[in-house]
């Protein structure tokens, strides 16, 4: 489970693809000349505690060039709206829709030519996310995202005052995620994939997600999306720094049909599959194989490593589950715990309490042979306090260490 209780849940929002929106403004409002209508594009990014927009970009390079000077933060107004994809049940709660002005920081002119209205972001802040989480499912969905611009006076063109008569929404654009290709393996679990430009036999690094992305069934929502925007677990390692550690590395996500919980001895050749089919279609080094997950995904880096202990170089659970929630059976047997080989370090944070470290984190490290731990006492960064469960934030900034070696630095070392 990659989600807090919901009483302590940062509040994520609201998704991608959505309808365009559009706005008329009314010509006696505004004197000097009228254009046609103009797209805008939604500009997003990963914070550590999920995707928000933070930015909208008009093309407006086509008008001609803009005098920034005739910009201000209240030239223009952003609107957003974000709705559930999927229909709620009666009493269905999700966290977290939202309808409001967007607060516009900056209004500027980039190297294209087009105006970029940055917008206030924060982390924890309501309004800008594009995940919503649905209680009952206790999955995060992408919403649907409809954002509005109104002009509120001329914008300079060539020194005529120039307003846009309507605004069109495009795509939501992020560079880290859109850097992940779309795949889905024979068996039919989608994943996606980041590439690594360096050419040569490559490590890879195989991010396993939390219980808040897999698929939400029965509904069939489904959408290869919520792995990359959730948190920045796979992101991290195929940002300059890691990829720099790592000797230019691939990193791949896959998402589960459900949750790897509900059966991980069924998962696990799955898994497998889309490993060993990227090992023969990319130049990977089969000794530099490591797996790393968070919660749903910390259980499934140790299962993987019960099933297949040739397989990895290295294991990074992350506040894995070894028993069951609510005092539930072993997932994870004792007898299997002290058979794992693959080389483990385990990380959480001791005010947990939807994963409580006792029973699986530090458990788990009492039985695996050779097993490093870093235990964080709260998950805090940048000065901002998150829910205990989240320190996957760490391992995604490269923040554990042990006598001095970061953990970045510990995988890319092992070999299988």
């Amino acid at each position: 489970m990659a989600t807090p209780p919901i009483s302590r849940r940062t509040v994520l929002a609201a998704g991608a693809g959505a309808a365009a929106a559009g706005l008329t403004v009314p010509g006696a409002a505004h004197a000097g000349h009228s254009t046609g209508s103009v797209g805008f594009t939604l500009n997003a990014q990963v914070l550590d505690g999920g995707e928000q927009v933070t930015s909208v970009t008009l093309d407006t390079s086509r008008l001609g060039p803009v005098d920034p000077a005739s910009l201000t933060t209240g030239t223009f107004t952003v609107h957003a709206k974000a709705t559930s994809p999927l229909p709620l049940a009666p009493g269905d709660l999700i966290f977290s829709e939202y309808d409001l002005d967007r607060t516009v920081t900056a209004a500027r002119v980039d190297r294209r030519g087009d105006i970029v209205l940055d917008l206030s972001t924060a982390e924890g802040q309501v309004g800008g996310g594009t995940l919503g989480y649905i209680v009952s499912k206790g999955r995060n969905v992408q919403l649907k995202l409809v954002y509005t611009i109104t002009q509120n006076a001329p914008i300079s063109v060539r020194r005529r005052p120039v307003t846009i008569s309507t605004f069109r929404q495009g795509r939501l654009s992020n560079p880290e995620v859109d850097a992940f290709s779309y795949h889905t393996s024979r068996s039919g679990m989608k994943y996606r994939l980041y590439s690594p430009s360096a050419r040569g036999r490559r490590p890879l690094v195989v991010w396993l997600h939390g219980g808040g992305e897999g698929a939400s069934l029965p509904d069939n929502y489904y959408d290869n999306e919520t792995t990359l925007r959730a948190n920045r677990g796979a992101l991290g390692f195929a940002t300059r720094e890691a990829q720099r550690i790592f000797d230019g590395a691939y990193v791949v996500a896959p998402q589960s049909f459900s949750a790897w919980m509900q059966d991980g001895p069924r998962f696990a050749p799955l898994i497998r599959e889309i490993i060993l089919d990227l090992v023969r279609r990319k130049d990977i080094d089969p000794r530099r194989i490591y797996v790393a997950g968070c919660s749903n995904g910390g259980y499934m880096s140790m299962e993987m490593t019960v099933f297949y202990p040739e397989l990895f170089a290295a294991s990074v659970p992350i506040c894995g589950v070894v028993q069951a929630l609510q005092g539930g059976e072993r997932l994870i047997t004792d007898d299997e715990l002290r058979a794992i080989t693959t080389p483990t370090w385990l990380v959480t944070s001791l005010d947990d309490t939807t994963v409580p470290p006792e029973p699986n984190t530090v458990h788990a490290h009492n039985l695996i042979p050779g097993s490093l731990v870093t235990l964080y006492e709260h998950v805090v960064w940048n000065g901002y306090q998150f829910p205990g469960h989240w320190s996957w934030i760490y391992v995604a900034r490269n923040d554990p260490s042990i006598d001095g070696q970061h953990i970045w630095q510990w995988m890319a070392r092992q070999r299988g």
